[in-house]
């Protein structure tokens, strides 16, 4: 799929899965369900980060680009005015800083400024928690400083990349999106032997993973991740430069 100048990035920042025809039942009703709850308890403060996280996820399917931009900025609204009262709530910030990823999907060339405030809301989040969404802030700020464009353009970074894609393989390696994104990392930095010892200590996690993530609400992610897994298996099995043999499995 080819994006227009900087739109490719939005999709490499957040590891976005290639979504299927329609709403998941699970995503329709979550939405729909924390709109309700927000309407009817507009000071909860969990309401209002729950609303923020519906919106991202629902964004995700969005048939176009007024629908996701409708999305993005509803869930933008009510994160920021809980982040106005309540400053020091991590999920606020979180998912303040993934609906603005959102956003600027739709922006093409008007989305690299944006960049700059997502990178904001995940440092912010990950100053406050950085165990939320299993290590999210450490992945999605290393994916942005690793897919950015680098210095005076903008805040690409490969040394802060690894840094934040390490940390949040630290903090939660049971994730198998934290490990596929630093094996991914390896390949796209041509450090093929780097990426095969990620493999390797991904691939015994994977059983015990796959009951860990479990559930409708995970079933497109497994999708997503099954193919990235036999991507990265069939590039380092086919690389002379990765030093440790494996099999796929």
């Amino acid at each position: 799929m080819k994006f227009a100048p900087y739109l490719w990035l939005l999709c490499l920042v957040l590891a976005l899965p290639a979504q299927s025809a329609g709403v998941p039942g699970i995503i329709a009703r979550n939405y729909e369900a924390a709109v309700a709850r927000y309407a009817a308890h507009p000071d909860e403060d969990e309401a209002a980060w729950q609303l923020g996280r519906a919106c991202f996820d629902r964004a995700e399917y969005a048939r176009d680009d007024d629908e996701r931009e409708r999305l993005a900025k509803e869930g933008m609204a009510a994160c920021q005015k809980l982040i106005d009262h309540r400053p020091a709530l991590a999920p606020a910030h979180y998912y303040l800083g993934m609906d603005i990823a959102e956003l600027a999907r739709t922006k093409k060339l008007g989305a690299l400024p944006l960049l700059h405030q997502m990178e904001k809301e995940w440092s912010a989040a990950r100053a406050l928690d950085k165990t939320i969404d299993y290590a999210g802030p450490d992945r999605n700020l290393g994916l942005l400083y690793r897919d950015a464009p680098g210095w005076p353009i903008s805040l690409g970074s490969r040394a802060k990349a690894q840094e934040h894609l390490l940390h949040a393989v630290e903090v939660s390696p049971t994730s198998p999106e934290n490990r596929l994104n630093l094996i991914e990392s390896y390949l796209q930095w041509n450090d093929p032997s780097a990426a095969t010892k990620e493999l390797e200590k991904l691939r015994p996690l994977l059983p015990a993973a796959r009951k860990e993530f479990t559930g409708e609400y995970w079933e497109e992610t497994w999708k997503d991740w099954d193919a990235r897994w036999a991507k990265v298996q069939l590039r380092l099995e086919n690389d002379p430069g990765a030093s440790a043999s494996h099999t796929r499995k």
